[in-house]
């Protein structure tokens, strides 16, 4: 997931939009809604449960804030977890985000975990490419890619 996916806003706006639960059904496939949001958004230890549309549960905690280059959260569930970090670039007046993702299964759940690390990184990358979308629409910008 190396190659970054260009937001047509400044990374302020992008960070802003990105990091906080509230808004993460809006542009998160997998996610119906979030619950029990605890914490200030952009400040590390802030937690809430997602609450997928497959109807699982995994509770999440932004692990590192550094308005606005650099973002973490670990999300567990059962024997799973992972942790995404959210790199942004600025590119002029706009900006680059970079993903790195890191999958963990433990017991019996590792064959699935394999799997999942497989799937996951062009799922989120179409997810923030639907989240570059929707920031340029409010911002009246086309999206560039």
């Amino acid at each position: 997931m190396s190659r970054p996916i260009r937001f047509d806003v400044s990374c302020e706006e992008a960070y802003d939009y990105l990091v906080a639960p509230d808004n993460r059904p809006e542009w998160q496939s997998s996610l119906a809604a979030v619950a029990d949001v605890q914490g200030e958004d952009n400040v590390v230890g802030q937690h809430w449960t997602d609450v997928t549309k497959a109807r699982l549960r995994p509770h999440m905690e932004l692990t590192d804030a550094d308005r606005p280059h650099r973002w973490s959260e670990r999300g567990t569930w059962r024997g799973f977890s992972a942790t995404l970090t959210l790199c942004f670039t600025p590119v002029g007046s706009v900006c680059d985000v970079t993903v790195g993702l890191d999958m963990q299964a433990r017991g019996i759940a590792r064959p699935v975990g394999a799997v999942l690390n497989r799937m996951a990184p062009s799922a989120v990358r179409s997810d923030l490419k639907r989240a570059a979308r929707i920031l340029a629409e409010r911002a009246g910008d086309a999206p560039t890619r």
